[in-house]
């Protein structure tokens, strides 16, 4: 039965980023930290912010708002570094707020649509609609490929 679950849905984080929410595989999620002290690293993209020493690992940091061109907010309370994981290099995005783990079915999410100029579109693998929320669903491959 749990089997059949896991093809029929796919376990997510849900994370804001100014008005719209968006979602990655929790399986690629390490952990979910309050934000902390990011040291700069010089002649990286403006969307790098930095590294911090997680655990005795050196993570860089990302500004998903800055790297999508999103408005930045104030970073406060809600504000969180999402710790992925993808091809053995962990990496921090600092979002919003983390505001829930949901399973999607796979049933409700479609391609992405065919936004012509939106500049976050190369990142976007699909588009869930679950009750009344339209979730993005990221494609990290992209959003990190010019960290590799």
């Amino acid at each position: 039965m749990e089997t059949t679950l896991d093809v029929e849905s796919v376990k997510v984080i849900i994370f804001q980023l100014g008005d719209k929410e968006y979602a990655i595989p929790v399986s690629q999620v390490q952990g979910i930290e309050k934000t902390m002290h990011i040291t700069r690293v010089p002649k990286t993209p403006r969307y790098v912010k930095g590294v911090i020493n997680l655990r005795g690992v050196v993570t860089p940091i990302i500004d998903l708002r800055d790297r999508f061109n999103v408005k930045s907010s104030v970073e406060d309370d809600n504000t969180r570094i999402i710790i992925i994981t993808l091809d053995d290099m962990e990496v921090g995005f600092i979002v919003d707020a983390a505001n829930d783990v949901m399973d999607i079915p796979t049933s409700s999410i479609e391609p992405q649509p065919e936004v012509v100029g939106s500049y976050e579109e190369e990142f976007i693998s699909g588009v869930a609609k679950v009750e009344k929320r339209l979730l993005i669903l990221l494609n990290l491959e992209k959003v990190l490929n010019t960290l590799k």
